[in-house]
Parts: structure tokens; C-alpha cells; sequence
């Protein structure tokens, strides 16, 4: 049997003083406040959208929820129940489906163990890195593996 998973945006809406209340898609009861949901094509009250699992409130924790099985879920009990663990490329380790990862082409790599694994250097958000021989590289320590190749990298 194969389960499919639907990813869905929560939009939270005013309410507009002058139109008929709406329903809510979790209690049936008409949405009198302010604010309303609005997410897999209906109408909720901030209350009743949930995590099946957790009970958090779905508008609170993020901008999507996921369906699969008849559950609405949050993105950490989600990927908990369905996601695929897997090893990290650098250290080998365990890696939990809910835990946020790197990748750089097939592999998957912890937060923690994205750096160059010459220098150790992190990157951050705009850095470049190369993938050489499954190596994750700076850009200094590819360059000078060209040079010691007798390649010379083209600048642009």
C-alpha cells in the first residue's frame, strides 16, 4: 500500500466584519474571531488546526502542515513518523529524519559537519564549497589542490 504525503500552506486571514462567518473544518462550529486559517482548502479556527501528534498549534509552528494517512501533521512528527534516517557523508553518523541536514549532490551531511574537511572552515549562507572526490572543499583548499594537480582554476 503506498501512502502518498500532500504538503499544504496555512494562510492566516482576517476576518472581515461584513461577510457571513465561515465554518471550521475541525469543530464545525462558525469562526467568530478575528483571525481565521485557511489550509487544505477550508477554513479553521487558530485552536483547531493541530498536529495529530503533538496538538501544536499548526499556524503557530510554520507556514505548511502535511497530510499522509488521514493525519494532519507539523513537519518534525512528520518526517518522525514517514521521513527516512540516513548516515551523515563526513562523520558516518546516524542522522534522525526531523533533524535539519546539508546536502551537496547524493550526499546528506548534519549542520555540524558541513566544512571543509581540510581546514574544518563552516561555511555561511553565500560561501562557496566544491565536491571533490566526496571531499567537501573551501574554495582555497580546492584551488590549491588544482595548483598541486598543475591545474589552474579559471578566474571569471
Amino acid at each position: 500500500l503506498f501512502l502518498s504525503c500532500h504538503i499544504s500552506g496555512i494562510q492566516m486571514l482576517s476576518v472581515q466584519p461584513d461577510t457571513k462567518p465561515k465554518g471550521c473544518a475541525g469543530c464545525n462550529r462558525k469562526i467568530k474571531d478575528r483571525y481565521l486559517l485557511k489550509a487544505l482548502d477550508k477554513y479553521w479556527h487558530e485552536d483547531c488546526l493541530k498536529c495529530a501528534c503533538c496538538d501544536c498549534r499548526l499556524g503557530e509552528v510554520g507556514s505548511t502542515l502535511y497530510t499522509k494517512a488521514n493525519l494532519i501533521l507539523c513537519r518534525r512528527d512528520y518526517l518522525r513518523l514517514f521521513g527516512v534516517t540516513g548516515n551523515c557523508a563526513a562523520c558516518s553518523k546516524l542522522i534522525p529524519a526531523f533533524e535539519m541536514v546539508m546536502r551537496a549532490k547524493d550526499n546528506v551531511y548534519h549542520l555540524d559537519c558541513f566544512a571543509c574537511q581540510l581546514c574544518n572552515q563552516r561555511f555561511c549562507v553565500g560561501d562557496k564549497f566544491f565536491l571533490k572526490n566526496n571531499m567537501i572543499l573551501c574554495q582555497t583548499d580546492y584551488e590549491e589542490g588544482l595548483m598541486k594537480e598543475g591545474y589552474a582554476p579559471q578566474v571569471r
